[in-house]
């Protein structure tokens, strides 16, 4: 049995979806922090069988929340204090994203405009679905646009 030590000061990344978080590591940007990361793939877990846990020793303050949300809504936001867990965050569905997908409508404004923001609303939440704000194209949470 692997066994990592705990931090003293950061956040766990835990019920991560087993392989995907290396993806979550480069999408928070993790390593252009000066900081300690653990990455332990394939874990046991009861609840999800394996699992994926990202161990931070860094303040929460420096990760988006939306982004991890975007990414998996379901992930357990451990926060550290002196070793121990002081408050669990849960993560909600952002109303809106910017910059994190692109959209893909060669018509939309933002494929003209460069500087523009790619910015997407959620249109429905229960089926996790975004729409680009400027020409209302889908996106669902699943890495493909629908048109």
């Amino acid at each position: 049995m692997l066994n990592v030590g705990k931090i003293e000061e950061g956040f766990v990344l835990d019920h991560i979806e087993a392989g995907k978080s290396l993806s979550i590591y480069h999408h928070l940007q993790l390593d252009k922090l000066d900081c300690t990361v653990a990455i332990i793939k394939n874990a046991r877990s009861n609840k999800m069988g394996k699992k994926d846990i990202l161990k931070v020793e860094c303040d929460i303050e420096s990760m988006d929340l939306d982004v991890l949300a975007f990414i998996d809504h379901n992930i357990t936001v451990n926060v550290i204090k002196d070793g121990e867990i002081v408050n669990k965050k849960e993560l909600v569905l952002p109303k809106e994203i910017k910059n994190i997908i692109k959209c893909r409508n060669p018509r939309c404004i933002t494929s003209i405009e460069q500087e523009l923001p790619h910015i997407f609303v959620l249109a429905d939440e229960n089926k996790e679905i975004y729409r680009c704000k400027y020409c209302e194209e889908k996106y669902r949470n699943n890495g493909r646009f629908d048109f």
